[in-house]
């Protein structure tokens, strides 16, 4: 049975982080809350959805920014690769402190995703390690609704940085091409700022893949 998954594109806080509300069956999860939770409520409680967990690609400062307001309002539990651990609680390694925002930190996660299958109540998806714009970015792939969000690794016509900390360019770009796009042509990749692209797109058009 092909699954109803439905997905909401969010642009939160001060750098205009995409924030995806994914659901099914009127569960939901909320990938990279960044900021702006006021915005993330008012579009969940129009939905009608109930929040089951938080999942976040990176724990850079302008994907956690609504971490912990949105884990205590809906008491939900946080995924994070285990390779950032420390970072939502460490403005140096989550970036903020480099910037002129003020230090921005949240409460560790409660549970670290692994590469691999995953399920979260009625929510199934893969977990992809893509490492690069930092150790522990991951991808979250719905194979049979053809979306895959990729958080910073890759946007439409371009890649993620890589030089905040852990930040490496070789190993992004071997992320993109072994991870990314050895997905199906067809398959949408939603990012973690801008619009959405395809795999087929970005072979064919991203500069840095010439």
């Amino acid at each position: 049975m092909v699954r109803l998954l439905n997905i909401t594109r969010l642009p939160l806080g001060l750098m205009g982080t995409n924030s995806y509300i994914i659901s099914e069956n009127k569960k939901a999860v909320v990938v990279d809350p960044g900021g702006d939770f006021q915005k993330l409520d008012q579009t969940v409680k129009e939905k009608g959805l109930e929040v089951i967990a938080i999942l976040l690609t990176h724990a850079h400062f302008d994907h956690i920014g609504a971490v912990d307001e949105t884990r205590d309002a809906y008491q939900v539990p946080v995924y994070l690769h285990h390779a950032e651990h420390d970072w939502l609680m460490d403005s140096r390694l989550n970036g903020s402190s480099f910037f002129q925002l003020g230090e921005i930190t949240a409460r560790s996660a409660d549970f670290e995703l692994e590469p691999g299958a995953m399920e979260i109540g009625p929510i199934a998806f893969e977990v992809r390690h893509t490492p690069g714009h930092s150790p522990g970015s991951v991808s979250f792939v719905f194979r049979s609704q053809r979306f895959t969000v990729v958080g910073d690794t890759l946007f439409q016509r371009g890649i993620g940085r890589t030089d905040l900390p852990g930040g490496d360019r070789e190993l992004l770009e071997d992320s993109i091409t072994t991870q990314l796009f050895s997905l199906r042509n067809d398959m949408r990749i939603f990012p973690g700022h801008g619009l959405p692209t395809t795999v087929e797109e970005e072979k064919r058009e991203n500069p840095f893949f010439k």
